[in-house]
């Protein structure tokens, strides 16, 4: 007789986030805190994102959206930047296959323009190559900023619908004019670091996000403190206004 087959998902009932926003804060003061360059803080933060990528998906998350690198970033020191996009090449280019070895659905949304040639081309490849994975989606925002993104789809849909139409579109209709567009709202947020501000995350899609804010740097963030999060997050009420 055949057996069970055991699965890797902890027992945390049912009402597991099908997707979730995770602004990865901390990785400076991670590193300062223990004596070592922030590009040392910055490149823990990029291993312990792989590491959530499979907390959440043995748990029974379908999507991961991670706030990689906003448009404020860009203002940081020039070393700092320079190294951010490094790592971003590094995943984009030298890591690609181990999206494709693991079946993640790989999707990058910004000002991706903003970006050296190498990068963009690397990041179409990659979405091109991942699109066929259903099961899980890494969604990276790159030189995002929420009120861009919503500017930008108001011109998209005066453009498209002109003014007159652009009257008459409804909630549902205008989120496909969005970067999201096909990607499902956020249930829960979580951000760490102890900040509490939603800086510029996602500001359409999560209005109804439950959002978790935690004092834990983002290179230092466990598995067991994940897991703790989703049961809170399972034993609240979401009524949405009703």
């Amino acid at each position: 007789m055949a057996t069970a087959k055991k699965t890797n998902r902890p027992q945390i009932g049912e009402n597991i986030p099908k997707s979730i926003g995770i602004i990865m804060d901390g990785n400076r003061r991670f590193a300062r805190a223990r004596g070592l360059p922030i590009f040392k803080g910055h490149e823990a933060g990029y291993e312990k994102l792989k590491e959530f990528v499979r907390f959440a998906r043995e748990a029974g998350v379908r999507t991961v959206i991670a706030y990689a690198f906003s448009t404020e970033n860009w203002n940081r020191a020039k070393e700092e930047v320079g190294y951010l996009i490094m790592l971003l090449e590094r995943a984009v280019i030298k890591q690609a296959d181990e999206f494709l070895k693991e079946k993640v659905c790989v999707r990058f949304i910004g000002q991706i323009e903003c970006f050296p040639k190498r990068i963009r081309d690397a990041i179409k490849k990659i979405e091109r190559e991942t699109s066929q994975y259903k099961d899980f989606t890494l969604v990276l925002l790159l030189s995002y900023g929420g009120r861009a993104e919503i500017i930008e789809g108001i011109k998209k849909l005066v453009k498209e619908k002109g003014a007159k139409g652009a009257l008459e579109i409804n909630e549902s209709e205008f989120g496909k004019y969005l970067m999201t567009a096909g990607i499902p709202d956020p249930e829960l947020v979580i951000r760490t670091s102890g900040e509490i501000r939603t800086s510029n995350f996602l500001p359409w899609q999560s209005v109804y996000s439950e959002w978790f804010f935690t004092k834990t740097l983002w290179p230092a963030f466990s598995r067991r403190e994940f897991l703790k999060i989703l049961k809170e997050f399972a034993s609240r009420e979401r009524r949405k206004g009703k």
